[in-house]
């Protein structure tokens, strides 16, 4: 089955668009990578977001307007995606939206809001889409995130000591895979939610992120600020849990900074970064982790990635494009593989990564122009996921070989 998977992360930049050719071999997933997009926010629906998003307060017109707008641009970036990486051929189309809340009370989560109304999809492509995944896992008492957890676990099972993924996106979150245990998976914290928002903030509006992490290789970490930032009960709770950026936002920070003054900029950056990095590294040491396999646009921040590598010395950290899947496309790949799931039958939430009382189907579906033709129930869910193509095997043989402590 040939899959496009589409997703929008809490930075909400663009929508990544990715597709694969998916297989069910037994107990094996096989996937086979086409090709990965990033089409960016038109400015205006990204102003839009902006403007939207906690702590703002808005109108239903605006709720409405982003449901159509988000709808609208997925479905540009699937037809992009379906004439450029699939020659015009494809199956299912799996849209993740934009998460405009995700609703956090007392450490459960009572709800979550992703725009992106999928008719526009599949009224542009024609193909069914699988959306609104993270509501059922949620309905079942789950956190409804991180959903990579099921793709990152398929991916690191048979691989040596204890593997983890990370992904390093708005927020991070990892998938902890220790011998003999059940999967887990959670938020850590913010990533560069707190860092982006702080660089809007501090060149008023002129850059929307810290470049290589420049500004932050030029500032000294703020001990007491980091103290400060480090005491949100968020990071003491226990996994499963989840968080996003109605919790970590600009006033959030701008609160933080009115305790602890700190007034050069790039000191401010430097210790976001750091925080990041101690909070990444503090739920890794809690877990045993061996190998780090990273991915998410905070991959390419060489400070970020460094400040992680002293924070965990000893543990090998390798991008997930090692592994055979793109760092910035492996969140829509693993969307494309839930979808995928579903409609296979399968379930697509680990209950031990999301808390939820039991495996569920994830998403609703909505047919494309044909008349809805859904595969035979597959009873046995994959165990391994196997990344196919000669450069993805040559990767995954490498990686899977044990790296010389």
């Amino acid at each position: 089955m040939r899959v496009i998977g589409l997703m929008s992360g809490t930075s909400y930049d663009a929508i990544e668009a990715a597709a694969a050719d998916l297989t069910l071999d037994g107990d094996t997933l096989l996937l086979r990578p086409l090709g990965h997009l990033s089409a960016p926010y038109p400015d205006d629906l990204r102003a839009l977001i902006a403007a939207t998003l906690p702590p703002a307060t808005t109108t239903m017109r605006s709720v409405c307007a982003l449901d159509t707008a988000v709808g609208q641009a997925f479905a540009a970036a699937a037809g992009r995606a379906l004439r450029e990486l699939c020659d015009g051929t494809a199956d299912l189309v799996v849209s993740h939206g934009q998460t405009m809340y995700h609703w956090v009370e007392d450490g459960s989560v009572r709800g979550t809001l992703q725009l992106g109304q999928p008719a526009w999809i599949a009224e542009s492509t024609g193909l069914p889409v699988v959306s609104d995944l993270r509501s059922r896992d949620v309905a079942a008492g789950g956190q409804g995130a991180p959903l990579v957890g099921m793709t990152d676990t398929l991916l690191l099972r048979g691989l040596p000591g204890t593997p983890a993924a990370l992904n390093l996106g708005g927020i991070a979150n990892v998938t902890v895979l220790a011998p003999g245990a059940e999967p887990l998976a959670f938020d850590t914290g913010p990533a560069n939610a707190l860092l982006d928002a702080a660089v809007r903030h501090f060149t008023d509006g002129a850059a929307d992120y810290d470049e290589d992490g420049r500004r932050a290789a030029a500032g000294r970490t703020g001990p007491e600020l980091l103290r400060a930032l480090l005491d949100d009960p968020y990071y003491r709770r226990p996994a499963p849990k989840s968080t996003g950026k109605e919790h970590f936002h600009l006033p959030y920070l701008l609160r933080a900074l009115e305790t602890v003054p700190t007034p050069d900029p790039d000191d401010v950056l430097a210790t976001l970064t750091r925080l990041t990095a101690v909070t990444v590294a503090d739920a890794c040491r809690a877990h045993g982790v061996t190998e780090l396999v990273v991915s998410g646009g905070g991959a390419r921040n060489p400070v970020l990635m460094r400040m992680i590598a002293e924070e965990l010395p000893g543990v090998t950290l390798r991008a997930s494009d090692e592994l055979g899947l793109p760092s910035d496309a492996k969140e829509a790949l693993a969307f494309a593989v839930l979808g995928f799931l579903t409609l296979h039958g399968l379930p697509g939430a680990l209950p031990s990564g999301t808390g939820a009382r039991r495996a569920t189907l994830l998403g609703s579906v909505t047919p494309g122009l044909a008349p809805l033709r859904l595969p035979e129930p597959v009873s046995r869910p994959p165990r391994l996921m196997r990344i196919t193509g000669s450069a993805a095997c040559a990767a995954v043989s490498a990686a899977s070989t044990p790296p010389a402590r």
